[in-house]
């Protein structure tokens, strides 16, 4: 008897909005509500943003706040809220942002297998391109998560995040590939002014592991990886999701 070998399907957006980040937020928002309404289908939005520090409300509630965004904007970088929890995370022109919304009709009964599915398409990426990659948090990162994704399980590489909504999830990463030190010069301030500890040793690159990796192969490496489990197929953005996003942009907006 032959094994059924079909793949689930996959939508793959590439579209992102790096002059807009608090849109881009809000476009993923837009995806994953539209995902859990059942008017879309499970979609990943695979894109290059550019300066972008991404505070949690649980950053917005803190006291150095307000210091913690004067610390992005005089370093270039623009505030935004971000869709999932944890602490500030940063994006910046030689990283990658993932954002996957799924349905699931009892969301927190997927929780586990969410986080472990994203990490590991992301690890598996990265060895392909020769990266000791595993998955767990490495002490002192900053934005800790017992799902992100080191090398040699001493630095870390990736950081991924989750929200859940009736109906569905969104599951979201950041892969830093070039620019650790940027990534580690930007938030010792930030996290000095959110008085937060870290160690800023722990945040490299891939390039750091792996001498003269760039986007590109990032980003074909972990399309490689999920076309081993997905069928993907390329997609855009509609005109309601974008209308809808329009509409959300504001509530991401970090106005301290």
């Amino acid at each position: 008897m032959q094994e059924n070998t079909h793949k689930p399907t996959l939508r793959l957006l590439r579209r992102g909005f790096p002059d807009r980040p608090a849109f881009g937020t809000a476009v993923s928002e837009a995806i994953m509500l539209r995902v859990a309404a059942g008017e879309l289908a499970p979609t990943l939005r695979l894109h290059r943003p550019a300066r972008e520090l991404a505070f949690s409300k649980h950053d917005r509630a803190t006291a150095g706040f307000a210091a913690a965004v004067g610390a992005a904007r005089a370093a270039g970088f623009n505030p935004v809220i971000r869709l999932a929890g944890g602490r500030a995370a940063l994006f910046h022109e030689g990283t990658l942002a993932l954002a996957w919304a799924t349905d699931a009709e009892r969301p927190t009964a997927g929780t586990h297998e969410r986080f472990e599915l994203i990490a590991t398409v992301i690890a598996r990426a990265l060895r392909r391109l020769g990266v000791d990659a595993r998955v767990g948090e490495v002490p002192g990162e900053y934005c800790p998560g017992a799902w992100s994704v080191n090398a040699r399980g001493r630095v870390k590489l990736a950081g991924i995040g989750q929200r859940l909504v009736s109906g569905g999830a969104h599951a979201g990463g950041v892969v830093v590939v070039t620019g650790s030190e940027l990534l580690r010069s930007t938030l010792e301030r930030v996290y000095a002014a959110l008085e937060v500890d870290w160690d800023p040793a722990t945040a490299a690159s891939v390039a750091d592991e792996v001498s003269g990796v760039d986007l590109d192969d990032a980003e074909a490496a972990i399309v490689a990886e999920l076309g081993e489990r997905f069928e993907l197929v390329d997609a855009d953005l509609d005109g309601e999701t974008l209308a809808l996003a329009a509409r959300l942009e504001t509530a991401h907006e970090a106005a301290a």
